[in-house]
């Protein structure tokens, strides 16, 4: 056996031998054919490895693909494409805008009717009431993004307004949707636009560049009222006044002719009957005003941003205006009870007259108790206070032409009056 397998052996040496010999005396042969193996060999792995590669990216694709569809699909919006938000873009814009503003400032509500299709009888009112206590808006920067069609635009006015009797200029930022007519000319379009619209205009004013510029303006409102006390107190003073204006207004467009009362008024005096309680200027006169949020907002429990949330209002959500406040909050009605809402966030859609025709001589005169015995009107700007002093806390200012609740005129130089539904005093020397 071992014989036998030294044999093999021997016979494996000799044909290797003569392979070799072979390969020696053939080499022009083998070498050629050796190299060309090689190359395919080579041409196979990279073949190989770029397929490798090739699936390794198609795999990465599809997987990042599927990523970007989950994320889409939990952003809500998504149809609503995200431009950059444009400052002063379009000369065309401004000039419009600055127009509307002057004309704001001025009272010129035709002017402001023409650019506007969406102006009620009662924005008219309340616009030519509003201009008697503006002087101008010396700045006006508009922000603009596009809108559904061609030539339209969301477009966000940042304005500084100057009051007449104010040094301070107060800030403020409203939403518009601008577009074009037949003629190709621009106008302003702030209330007649459809849902579609007025989902679109929403979904952009979430939009983060949009909510940075509106809180920045937010801010910067509050903290000038917060600064200034005299400013927080004017606008307070300057939303009730023109309440009540355009509310009187509207009360005597409802009530007969100044000539015709007059007349009717002669012919009973004159047949020796006595005017009875009761007339137009013993009238009390109510505004009821709704209005609606011109933004998704959040609705507090108190007017402060760290208050409880109740629930968020929505674009073109409407409600009863209680209160506006000079801090830059509303008051309004909500499921039945008081609520508060960021004023900027809120404009005027109606208002309702209410005249009470009670007689006057229902009022008590017994000023000891505190009650109402008349009215006093303001002929000076009048600090009103706590209690019958110039060192007494401040309620606010009182200012020209306001009209007080009398309790007592007192011998000391003091006046008790109703304010804000408080007894308070001011100086005798300054109401009439």
């Amino acid at each position: 056996m071992k014989q036998s397998n030294q044999n093999k052996l021997h016979m494996l040496k000799e044909k290797s031998i003569a392979v070799k010999d072979w390969i020696m005396d053939n080499t022009k042969i083998v070498m050629p054919v050796v190299l060309v193996v090689c190359v395919l060999i080579t041409i196979f792995v990279a073949i190989n490895a770029n397929q490798k590669e090739a699936l390794k990216k198609e795999a990465e694709e599809a997987a990042a693909a599927i990523a970007g569809q989950e994320e889409s699909a939990s952003v809500e919006g998504l149809s609503t494409p995200v431009y950059e938000l444009e400052e002063n873009a379009y000369p065309e814009i401004n000039n419009i805008i600055k127009t509307y503003y002057d004309a704001q400032a001025s009272g010129d509500v035709e002017t402001i009717a023409s650019l506007n299709t969406y102006l009620n009888d009662i924005e008219k009112i309340r616009i030519q009431e509003m201009s008697k206590y503006i002087e101008d808006y010396p700045v006006l920067n508009v922000y603009t993004k596009p809108g559904l069609d061609e030539n339209t635009y969301v477009a966000y006015v940042y304005s500084e307004v100057k009051f007449t009797d104010v040094d301070q200029e107060l800030p403020g930022l409203k939403t518009y949707y601008i577009g074009q007519d037949g003629d190709g000319q621009y106008f302003i379009n702030d209330g007649t636009y459809d849902d579609t619209v007025r989902n679109y205009i929403k979904e952009v004013t979430l939009q983060d560049d949009v909510v940075d510029l509106n809180n920045k303006v937010v801010v910067e409102y509050n903290d000038l009222l917060a600064e200034d006390d005299e400013l927080n107190e004017y606008v307070a003073y300057l939303k009730e006044k023109i309440n009540e204006d355009v509310g009187v207004i509207l009360a005597k467009e409802e009530t007969p002719d100044a000539e015709e009362a007059e007349g009717e008024a002669a012919e009973e005096e004159t047949e020796g009957e006595t005017e009875e309680p009761g007339s137009t200027d013993d009238n009390i006169v109510t505004t009821v005003t709704m209005v609606k949020a011109t933004d998704v907002v959040n609705i507090r429990t108190s007017d402060s941003e760290t208050a409880d949330k109740i629930d968020k209002a929505q674009i073109g959500q409407e409600f009863k205006l209680l209160e506006q406040r000079g801090n830059g909050w509303s008051k309004v009605e909500y499921n039945g009870k008081d609520a508060y809402i960021k004023s900027e966030y809120l404009e005027t859609v109606s208002e309702e007259t209410v005249v009470d025709t009670g007689s006057a001589e229902a009022e008590s005169t017994d000023a000891d108790s505190g009650t109402v015995s008349g009215t006093v009107t303001v002929k000076e700007n009048v600090k009103v206070r706590t209690s019958a002093s110039t060192t007494a806390d401040s309620l606010g200012t009182a200012y020209v032409g306001e009209k007080l609740d009398l309790i007592m005129k007192q011998a000391d130089g003091w006046t008790k009056v109703k304010y804000k539904g408080q007894t308070a005093f001011v100086k005798s020397d300054y109401v009439e």
